[in-house]
């Protein structure tokens, strides 16, 4: 799945007859049918095999969903200004935590890419908010605002203004009720730091080098491929996966 284009058309930038250009000319962009997948070196190399639970999931990782048996455990390894994530989000994992709530274990976990450069805010955002208690409605603020901070004025190229991500990011901290002093401190702390820096080796380990990655109990997710894929098509099989899965 995490190739540099999408699965709609080809992967980490995806043309379902139109190439999304919303990528810096460094980055190598895959089209696959409307999605993008951001690939951090240009290589495409991925695990065929199961990533071990212990690699993919720690007891601290921020969640979106738990299940009480947690028979099936879906972890996400995003960047949260890629455009190919926030693709997959309007398209894909935003249903699938809806649909699948208390059903599946829906785990994230941060990959930002150095072309990036908002991703790593975002990212200590999200995390931050978490330590309030509120990381599931940070990530939400953060995707369906993504136009808004991660988006370059000429509506083509992403964002460097940290400036104005910043005062975005207070407003939706106010919005969602957070103690913003106590945000701007956790963002800037260490344990932060130290499991953002985490989440990166993990994601390493697990031969992650394009965004969004998915894996499901441990098994890294392929997307279908080739010229008329749909994001559609895209969803239906990420949902069997996980129906398979469950009912094991």
């Amino acid at each position: 799945m995490p190739k540099t284009t999408n699965p709609v058309t080809q992967k980490s930038g995806f043309s379902i007859n139109i190439i999304l250009t919303l990528i810096v000319v460094v980055m190598a962009v895959v089209v696959i049918g409307g999605v993008l997948w951001i690939n951090r070196d240009g290589n495409g190399s991925s695990l065929s095999g199961a990533v071990p639970a212990e690699t993919l999931n720690k007891p601290d990782s921020s969640t979106l969903s738990q299940s009480p048996d947690g028979k099936v455990t879906v972890t996400e390894f995003l960047d949260y200004q890629c455009p190919a994530c926030e693709q997959y989000y309007r398209g894909i994992t935003k249903q699938v935590e809806q649909q699948y709530a208390g059903r599946i274990n829906f785990v994230v976990r941060n990959f930002p890419l150095d072309m990036h450069p908002l991703a790593r805010q975002a990212a200590s955002a999200a995390e931050a908010a978490g330590m309030q208690g509120k990381f599931k409605e940070m990530y939400h603020a953060l995707y369906d605002n993504y136009q808004a901070w991660a988006i370059a004025p000429d509506g083509q190229n992403v964002s460097s203004d940290s400036q104005k991500a910043a005062a975005l990011i207070d407003q939706y901290a106010q919005q969602i009720g957070l103690d913003v002093n106590r945000l701007h401190q956790d963002m800037a702390s260490p344990q932060i730091k130290a499991k953002l820096d985490r989440d990166l080796a993990d994601g390493e380990a697990a031969r992650v080098n394009s965004t969004p990655t998915l894996f499901i109990n441990g098994k890294q997710f392929q997307a279908p491929s080739g010229d008329g894929v749909t994001y559609q098509q895209v969803a239906d099989k990420f949902r069997a996966e996980i129906d398979q899965a469950l009912a094991r």
